[in-house]
């Protein structure tokens, strides 16, 4: 009988600690909502569906520089029979998410990952600063 005290003690101290992450979020008003990303305005599909760009798009990616490097596959059929250069800065960034610092960065951030090795060669830039860079990069000059 004495020990009940003790038990109901123990009890609230468990269930406090417990819940202490609930009940820290609620107060901080924080939520585990991704980030707002600006999707295309530009265009009305994807390459491939959304659902499968949100958790494979990697893949796709990896696909693709495999495909172009190794094969010479320079065009990617969609699933909805749209043919697309298969080029990360100029079909993914240049006609549709625009800038990788508000559509790659931010989710990446989110999700706690680095930044992929592809911006090793891959520069988001603008389309007359890519085109100088590849104009002196070939020994030639706009």
């Amino acid at each position: 009988m004495r020990d009940r005290f003790l038990i109901f003690c123990g009890l609230f101290l468990f269930l406090a600690l417990f819940t202490y992450p609930v009940w820290h979020g609620i107060a901080a008003h924080t939520s585990t909502r991704g980030p707002e990303l600006k999707l295309p305005a530009n265009q009305t599909s994807c390459v491939a569906p959304l659902s499968y760009m949100r958790s494979a798009h990697m893949q796709l990616l990896i696909e693709w520089r495999d495909g172009a490097v190794r094969e010479h596959h320079l065009r990617y059929t969609a699933y909805d029979g749209k043919s697309y250069k298969v080029s990360l800065t100029n079909t993914c960034l240049g006609q549709c998410h625009g800038s990788k610092q508000q559509f790659c960065d931010r989710c990446h951030q989110y999700a706690g990952i680095s930044t992929p090795y592809c911006w090793d060669c891959h520069q988001d830039v603008a389309p007359s600063a890519a085109n100088a860079t590849v104009a002196s990069a070939a020994g030639r000059h706009p």
